[in-house]
């Protein structure tokens, strides 16, 4: 004789899928990132034409500006001065990509469909910024190699250096969040890029990424020795060149980050919740 089943209660259900939310998140996450991944390693042009563009303002800076160029710090070469800038500026342009695969993404309807399924709806941004961090993470380490090419010493150790990028990805993840932003509210890639561009022009070229702050004048100087490019890249020269830059400069770059990315993870989520 069968013995009755009690049935299921909806509400146990329920509790059941909220106590294990968090794990749904993460599994959602990580199928996302490895979906946007798999996009890079099936068109690998995609990270080649990521190192275009640092490695000619490299070429740039290093041979046509250098020679007329000083690092502002006795004892240091400009283009030890140069490289952590470029690190920046990479992770910096290649956030935006963060924008253009996500209004692809909405133009072609996928986004759409990834919110008609059972699936965390911050997974889908959280795996688009996530595999852009990891792609920031080989571009970074592929334009160290071009740095010691070009003849960029490191002056600390290796765990110093290990640390200064850290910096630089975390910094990276940060703007990737306003970019996804971005991208849910533009139309197509086309636009996303249109869009981000000035917007992230103006924090790399009125920084001291490239040529000191003390060279700037009056209220420029101001904006450019606080704002968080400035912040990252002198906080990147002190992990990585030491000559008495102030570490300070670490927890700055790591507050603006956080910051950035508490605030434009929020409003981005809000954003695509609504959509």
């Amino acid at each position: 004789m069968n013995t009755p089943t009690a049935p299921v209660s909806p509400t146990s259900t329920i509790s059941t899928r909220a106590s294990s939310g968090f794990g749904w998140a993460v599994r959602d996450t990580l199928a996302m990132v490895w979906r946007n991944l798999t996009v890079i390693r099936r068109v690998p042009q995609l990270l080649v034409f990521s190192l275009v563009q640092p490695l000619i303002f490299v070429l740039m800076f290093r041979y046509v500006f250098g020679g007329a160029i000083n690092s502002g710090i006795p004892g240091l070469g400009y283009v030890d001065y140069l490289m952590p800038g470029i690190f920046v500026q990479t992770v910096g342009f290649g956030a935006i990509s963060t924008a253009i695969g996500l209004a692809e993404d909405k133009n072609k309807g996928l986004l759409e469909r990834l919110q008609s399924l059972p699936m965390s709806r911050s997974a889908v941004l959280a795996g688009r910024v996530l595999a852009d961090t990891t792609r920031n993470v080989l571009i970074v380490v592929m334009m160290l190699l071009v740095g010691f090419i070009v003849g960029f010493h490191t002056h600390t150790s290796v765990l110093e250096v290990i640390a200064a990028v850290g910096v630089l990805v975390f910094f990276g993840f940060a703007l990737s969040w306003i970019f996804a932003l971005i991208g849910l509210v533009v139309a197509n890639g086309e636009s996303a890029q249109a869009a981000a561009f000035p917007l992230l022009a103006p924090l790399v070229f009125a920084s001291s990424a490239f040529v000191p702050a003390s060279t700037m004048p009056g209220v420029l100087r101001w904006w450019a020795e606080r704002q968080p490019v400035s912040m990252t890249a002198t906080a990147v020269r002190s992990l990585m060149l030491g000559h008495g830059i102030p570490r300070d400069y670490v927890w700055g770059s790591l507050l603006w980050s956080a910051g950035i990315a508490a605030v434009f993870s929020l409003l981005a989520v809000r954003k695509f919740r609504k959509s």
